[in-house]
């Protein structure tokens, strides 16, 4: 078997992280039990370009017990647990490219030596994998069926790959259902987001001002969880409907001009570049944090802090300390990667239960209906999303009521009226 991993010998210290992770994974562990009986999956091979964590790993224990061949890769250079890579590759047997920190020409190794198992199926987080098969690895497109899409920015990438009729296969976007992008992206990020931010620095944030840039659905759960440890949120956006539910949230809404200029820790979570730039840093006050939780490292413009500064140093793992040619300090958190993932450990398993049961099932959906879909992006069915809130209130021992038969008339028909 191909793989490579930073050291096997954290096999089993990444084999007992599995396990703990697993129990808050109910809903997942329900789907594997059938997949174990179904075999939906029987001998698909499938690539997976994830975040390397001790949830994704029970995600590909979840599709190996389907029946699938699956390798998996990273989706982000700082994103891998590199004892869960090792488990992954000596105690079950998966072909595992990730190695934490690994620079930008290892990371696409990696994905080729991925896509050198000629994929069936794709399932991706930021759409690498797609990007490079339409880019480089045309020969393969033939023998694959479909995909899944984890990630916002993914699915961004891959609706202007299907606007300019460029997608050949098509792909589930997964992180629109609403178990997925209402939990992981709010409760998942906004908490793992913070983690991230305190591991890092160790910072108090009540009292401080903490600027979020972007009110999507993890805005959203970043600034919630800011607020509840006391900081005083300030929201920057583009969209004038997500600005004005900031605003009636309770939070302050201002340009990232007059932001910067007041701001205390900063996060860029909108999927764009270049939102905190060169005249943003100019602007910034001694001692400001700078932290990005979107998908790619773009959102803060790197290169031009770079130029900025006359001296860079890391003073604290993940925390870097740029020297402005004034004598102001600027701190950049994780090499402006994902810092929930950088410095932390990730989402909570519990709310990736739901986000991978939704890549488990839409995996099954494709093999089943590939020959039916179109080269488009898809949402998630709607009787998988609410059958993985159903599965997970009961893991929560949570019961609701249903409709009586005449309820259920009344909501049908036009004629009762008042």
């Amino acid at each position: 078997m191909n793989y490579d991993v930073k050291d096997l010998a954290l096999a089993s210290r990444g084999k007992l992280r599995i396990e703990w992770a697993e129990q808050d994974m109910p809903v997942l562990r329900l789907i594997r039990e059938r997949f174990e009986k179904e075999k939906p999956l029987k001998g698909v091979i499938l690539a997976a370009c994830l975040h390397v964590t001790t949830e994704t790993a029970n995600l590909v224990l979840t599709l190996k017990a389907g029946g699938a061949n699956v390798g998996l890769c990273a989706s982000n250079p700082l994103s891998t647990q590199d004892d869960v890579a090792a488990s992954l590759v000596a105690d079950y047997d998966a072909p595992v490219f990730a190695i934490k920190g690994e620079d930008n020409d290892t990371y696409y190794r990696h994905i080729h030596a991925l896509l050198d198992m000629k994929p069936a199926v794709t399932m991706d987080d930021g759409a690498d994998t797609v990007g490079v098969i339409h880019s480089e690895r045309t020969d393969l497109v033939e023998g694959i069926i479909g995909g899944t899409e984890e990630t916002t920015t993914g699915v961004i990438r891959l609706r202007a790959m299907q606007q300019e009729g460029v997608l050949r296969y098509p792909i589930v976007a997964v992180n629109d259902a609403e178990t997925k992008h209402f939990f992981d992206n709010r409760y998942g990020t906004g908490q793992s987001t913070i983690d991230g931010i305190l591991r890092a620095t160790n910072s108090l944030l009540a009292g401080r001002r903490f600027v979020v840039s972007g009110y999507g659905w993890c805005g959203r759960g970043v600034a919630m969880r800011a607020r509840g440890l006391g900081a005083n949120v300030i929201v920057t956006e583009i969209d004038p409907l997500k600005a004005l539910e900031a605003v009636m949230d309770g939070y302050t809404v201002l340009p990232m001009a007059e932001a910067a200029r007041i701001g205390d820790i900063f996060c860029t979570l909108t999927g764009d570049l270049h939102v905190v730039r060169k005249e943003h840093f100019e602007a910034m006050k001694d001692g400001a944090i700078v932290a990005n939780s979107g998908h790619f490292n773009v959102e803060i413009d790197i290169p031009a802090l770079e130029s900025l500064s006359k001296g860079r140093r890391m003073i604290r793992d993940f925390t870097e300390e740029f020297t402005l040619k004034d004598g102001r300090r600027i701190y950049l958190l994780g090499d402006g990667r994902l810092i929930n993932l950088a410095a932390a450990e990730g989402h909570p398993a519990s709310v990736m239960d739901m986000s991978f049961a939704n890549q488990a099932l839409c995996a099954e959906y494709m093999v089943k209906n590939a020959a039916n879909l179109a080269k488009e992006v898809y949402p998630v069915p709607q009787n998988i999303d609410k059958e993985i809130a159903r599965l997970k209130l009961k893991a929560m021992g949570v019961e609701i009521d249903a409709l009586t038969e005449e309820q259920e008339k009344y909501l049908a028909s036009w004629e009762m009226g008042t």
